[in-house]
């Protein structure tokens, strides 16, 4: 195994470390004898340890300062530098039962992040925090940029499709990654392209019946399609085959039906998780346009014109 290791005689001020390991760089820019590569022995691991590949390190300042040898590492660490990785379970310990191989993780040091692989205690090491992709149809109605802005909030990776790219490019100034028109487009195509094939975690779809084969088709294992709209129609001819292949779910959401007390359940759980951002101002209310009550004929136009960009309002 390689690991990486800085002498000690150096100009720090002007000292350059890139580290970083799918490539196994170290650059300086004082003196190639300051750092090297070098074999040493893979790390035991222990009962209660888990074994990192590590795919990239940080530089932290302690790592200068071990270099200059005014802060060893504590007794029991590994001798070489850093305090923090990022990478894939390798193996575990007898003991551990919440970290598996091929997991990836990231994890707290004492030192060993300039190596190849480390051993670590199975308590310092965490999840790699992960977003859903999300795909949007309608990014830029009212319930498309209020969607982008909480999911962005919540981690997602955010998809939109619209019908130009002035719809677009205010999606993508909303917090959109990616943003699909959906007249010049396959937004299947394109979700594949950008998910490594995949597709994406959870569709939100206002269209329906025409878009429900290519919706089913876009969506990852487990991933999940809620339909709120049927703008394009409610028939539909569609291969449900691919829902039992990729454990798809299906889930519609009509307003009207509900009950008082569901819809006082939604009224909470909206108080909860979105009021919140709301109020820290993560997520804003986008308004194209107000009419007076008495103009509200010449609003319904706007609407059906689907010329608007977030939310139309009726003022008394």
């Amino acid at each position: 195994m390689k690991v990486l290791s800085a002498g000690i005689a150096l100009a720090s001020s002007q000292l350059t470390y890139l580290v970083e390991r799918n490539n196994k760089v170290f650059n300086n820019n004082v003196d190639s004898s300051i750092g090297m590569l070098k074999e040493v022995e893979n790390p035991r691991v222990g009962d209660d340890e888990v074994l990192i590949k590590i795919g990239a390190t940080a530089l932290n300042r302690a790592d200068t300062l071990q270099r200059k040898g005014s802060s060893p590492p504590p007794e029991g660490a590994s001798p070489y530098q850093d305090l923090e990785c990022a990478g894939t379970v390798e193996s575990v310990g007898k003991n551990v039962t919440r970290w598996t191989v091929g997991d990836e993780v990231c994890a707290l040091l004492s030192g060993g992040g300039y190596e190849e692989k480390v051993v670590v205690p199975a308590g310092q090491v965490l999840p790699v925090p992960r977003g859903e992709t999300f795909l949007i149809h309608g990014g830029s109605s009212g319930i498309g940029t209020f969607s982008i802005q909480i999911a962005k909030h919540q981690g997602a990776r955010v998809f939109v499709t619209a019908g130009s790219e002035e719809k677009l490019t205010f999606c993508k100034e909303l917090g959109a990654d990616v943003c699909i028109n959906y007249k010049t487009e396959d937004f299947v195509v394109r979700v594949k392209e950008e998910t490594g094939g995949k597709g994406v975690d959870v569709i939100l779809d206002n269209v329906g019946g025409p878009y429900f084969q290519r919706n089913l088709n876009s969506l990852n294992v487990n991933g999940r399609l809620f339909i709120i709209g049927f703008q394009g129609g409610t028939i539909t001819e569609a291969n449900l085959g691919c829902m039992l292949a990729r454990c798809l779910n299906v889930q519609a959401a009509g307003r009207r039906t509900r009950s008082p007390e569901n819809n006082a359940l939604i009224v909470s759980e909206v108080e909860k998780n979105v009021w919140p951002a709301i109020a820290a101002g993560k997520v804003k209310p986008v308004v194209y346009k107000s009419f007076p009550l008495y103009e509200a004929a010449e609003a319904h136009r706007l609407m059906e014109s689907s010329k608007h960009i977030g939310k139309i309002l009726l003022i008394p």
